[in-house]
């Protein structure tokens, strides 16, 4: 810090980070290398509010929280940061987050973005940052980062967890093989079970946030030869925890993304402006890329009374055909109570349209 003699910058780090500068792997020097650190961490649900508490606790100096969703009393049984004060404000993900965290620790700059992370806003979002940490809930905008990351020549951590199992995979790009060696193709959409269909178990989440967070830190740390670069599949009910190669996959060069070059998620040629949300009967429609900032006390003021329309400065909900609508300043919305994607689409126009 300007104006301190180093011998004050040491007292103070060890005032707070001292048994973990104690670690032969960190030390002071190390603890100064994370202060000046800057990372984002890419949704703000169960694993990625996991590893932002970890991060701001370890003294990364800057983190960007992106996050597209609001809060729900049925996030609290494994999004451990948040509590029901956190729902009952009508809160953004990010945005409680960020209130939480700097109340943790007040050295750490912290920046909330309430939005969703797509092929337009990406490189924006992420181009001021030297690690990306994957907190989402679906494969579309993993592979966004992962283009993202390739693309720049910047490391991400990806983690998913369903059940009582997780899956963690470092990815440093040109030395490890990356999100599309191991997954060419994703599945197709309604394939997989959910968080809804499948559950999952509080403790799942931890695990998998702190192998994602431990991988972070040694990035972050400089020590990248140090890290496990295989497919981890851990499963905490059993106790077990697979390691699986992945170098084969990435030696074979035969990868789109990293392989071939082709970053078609951040092009924009894969990927679409609504998805049906994990793990929730919900649809997410965004606004067309040349939308105006949506005033939404404005939006609220021409509602009829029965839609019951209420909100803050984040957000405004309000109730119509039976569906639960919530839609944020950018033109974005979230609309709770169908998968069906022409119906929400037909909701948003009439609504956010009118």
């Amino acid at each position: 810090m300007s104006g301190q003699s180093s011998g004050e910058d040491d007292r103070s780090l060890l005032a707070r980070y001292g048994r973990q500068m104690a670690l032969p792997q960190v030390g002071p020097d190390g603890q100064r290398r994370l202060r000046a650190c800057r990372v984002a961490v890419v949704g703000c649900g169960a694993l990625g509010s996991a590893l932002a508490n970890t991060l701001v606790r370890a003294g990364v100096g800057y983190l960007r929280l992106i996050d597209r969703d609001f809060l729900e009393l049925d996030n609290l049984q494994r999004q451990t940061l948040f509590d029901e004060q956190d729902v009952a404000a009508d809160l953004p993900k990010a945005e409680a987050a960020a209130r939480k965290l700097r109340r943790v620790n007040s050295q750490v700059t912290i920046e909330p973005v309430v939005a969703d992370l797509h092929s337009e806003n990406a490189l924006e979002l992420c181009s001021d940052v030297e690690l990306l940490l994957d907190g989402t809930d679906n494969l579309e905008t993993r592979y966004l980062l992962n283009d993202v990351a390739v693309s720049s020549g910047r490391p991400w951590v990806y983690g998913a967890c369903l059940g009582t199992e997780g899956l963690v995979l470092p990815i440093v790009p040109r030395r490890t093989a990356c999100l599309r060696c191991v997954w060419e193709e994703p599945p197709p959409p309604g394939s997989l079970p959910t968080c809804e269909t499948a559950g999952i178990l509080a403790t799942t989440v931890q695990v998998v946030a702190a192998f994602q967070a431990t991988a972070a830190l040694q990035i972050l740390l400089g020590r990248e030869r140090e890290l496990c670069c295989d497919l981890l599949a851990i499963d905490v009910w059993s106790g077990t925890v697979r390691r699986v190669n992945t170098q084969s996959a990435f030696a074979a060069r035969l990868c789109p993304c990293c392989g071939r070059g082709r970053y078609e998620y951040l092009e924009g040629s894969r990927g679409s402006s609504s998805a049906i949300l994990c793990g929730r009967t919900a649809v997410q429609i965004l606004p067309s890329a040349t939308a105006a900032p949506l005033p939404l006390a404005d939006l609220a003021a021409r509602m009829p009374p029965e839609w019951q329309p209420h909100g803050n400065e984040f957000l405004l909900r309000f109730v119509v055909q039976g569906l639960r609508v919530t839609v944020f300043p950018d033109g974005r919305a979230i609309i709770q109570g169908t998968s069906d994607l022409a119906t929400a689409r037909a909701v948003y126009a009439r609504c956010v349209g009118m």
